[in-house]
């Protein structure tokens, strides 16, 4: 195992039945670091995930979890790691508070100062009971629980679904604060504009298996920035050799370019007198789209 790897899977095997949810994953995500996790329903996300939580045993491969084995190891492992699912079940009959401290206590108790700020800044009202909370206010109590206890590893499946806009600012906030503390993060999430703000690498799920990973930097180099331009003259079509998917309506011009040809590409255009220009670098939305423009086969589970 790496000597800085928290989770280390090598060729992960998982099937329910005849179908294959996992097949050959490999995933390694370092200590200290943010590592989003992405993927459509049906690609292997939550299935890795239980693998990760001891909740499902691999049929193959090979799987560490700070430094142990998910199954064999699951409760000595779930006091140093806190798991927020994307669909919150709470005791209907305690309160939020009550909630927040059971699962620290599970892990060996809270930081009681994190705590409250933490209630504090996702506006929780820890008096209600689990029956009255909201699916958003649920999740907020989950998140709160997690955060709040020092706990070396956080796995995150859909952590803000049900959050509004704002609350999901202060998620990424306070995310970003449990990193510098030096905490572990594999975030899974639909958001891709959350995982682009807090990521330092990704991993991309295809039908069970890893298709893409690195820095987003990286990953962007696998993509075309787009560009749109206005000229003072219309450059001839046949010498457009930086671009790609060119389009031309009068003097305006839209394009794709590869990222190593954007230099070429404003030479190119230098000349003909660019009176407005606006240069998109690729997105991760951009890359998920690429990497999925094909149909993949329906599936029994993500």
């Amino acid at each position: 195992m790496s000597a800085n790897a928290v989770i280390e899977i090598a060729g992960l095997v998982k099937s329910y039945g005849k179908f294959p949810a996992l097949n050959g994953l490999d995933l390694t995500v370092d200590q200290g670091q943010v590592h989003g996790f992405l993927g459509p329903n049906g690609s292997g996300k939550s299935t890795t995930i239980r693998v990760l939580l001891g909740l499902l045993r691999a049929d193959g491969g090979t799987v560490r979890l700070l430094g142990g084995d998910p199954w064999k190891d699951v409760v000595e492992l779930h006091r140093r790691l806190a798991y927020v699912p994307g669909d919150v079940s709470l005791w209907p009959g305690m309160t939020g508070g009550e909630a927040i401290d059971l699962l620290g206590a599970l892990r060996g108790g809270l930081n009681e100062k994190r705590r409250a700020e933490l209630v504090d800044r996702f506006e929780l009202d820890p008096t209600k009971r689990g029956r009255q909370y909201s699916k958003g206010n649920r999740q907020k109590v989950a998140i709160v629980a997690a955060l709040a206890s020092d706990v070396e590893l956080l796995i995150l499946d859909e952590p803000t679904s049900g959050l509004d806009p704002l609350m999901e600012n202060i998620f990424l906030e306070v995310i970003a604060e449990a990193k510098q503390r030096g905490t572990t993060v594999l975030l899974s999430s639909h958001i891709l504009a959350e995982v682009e703000s807090l990521a330092d690498r990704l991993s991309i799920i295809r039908d069970g298996r890893i298709v893409e990973t690195g820095t987003l930097t990286e990953l962007r180099g696998h993509t075309r920035t787009s560009i749109h331009a206005v000229l003072q003259r219309i450059p001839p079509e046949d010498e457009m050799d930086a671009f790609r998917d060119v389009r031309l309506d009068g003097a305006k011009l839209t394009g794709t370019v590869d990222s190593n040809r954007i230099g070429e590409a404003m030479s190119f255009l230098a000349p003909y007198g660019i009176q407005s220009l606006t240069v998109e670098p690729p997105s991760l939305e951009s890359l998920f789209l690429r990497l999925y423009e094909t149909d993949t086969p329906a599936a029994a589970t993500s």
